[in-house]
């Protein structure tokens, strides 16, 4: 579990380093490029790379408290695994197991993680 417990968080990582990059499908950002989201996409790398370029439509900040909530649950997990309670570890692996799904299509992911 421990393995898994680390993977996940270098998942939570991947995705804190990248929360830059997730908008609303309404954002502004995709309203003002001809070409569709595929040219958004593009855009969202020059406005990476330009302070102050952002947008306000909420999902990056969204993505990283989401990105907190999965943390604080995660060390609940750890912290509950360490329990004398049999159903209580179960549960806690279960859970890191459920929050490890949907990152089962990134490299690393187990087959044997799967709940």
């Amino acid at each position: 579990m421990d393995e898994l417990v680390r993977w996940l968080g270098v998942q939570l990582d991947a995705d804190k380093a990248r929360a830059a990059q997730w908008h609303d499908l309404e954002c502004s950002i995709h309203e003002h490029q001809e070409g569709g989201l595929l040219k958004a996409v593009a855009a969202l790398e020059v406005y990476g790379e330009v302070p102050g370029a952002v947008c306000d439509c909420g999902g990056p900040a969204r993505v990283l408290r989401e990105i907190d909530a999965r943390r604080r649950t995660l060390i609940r997990c750890e912290e509950a695994m360490l329990s004398a309670s049999p159903m209580l570890v179960h549960f806690a692996k279960q859970t890191v197991w459920e929050m490890a799904l949907p990152y089962a299509d990134r490299p690393g992911y187990k087959e044997s993680w799967r709940p």
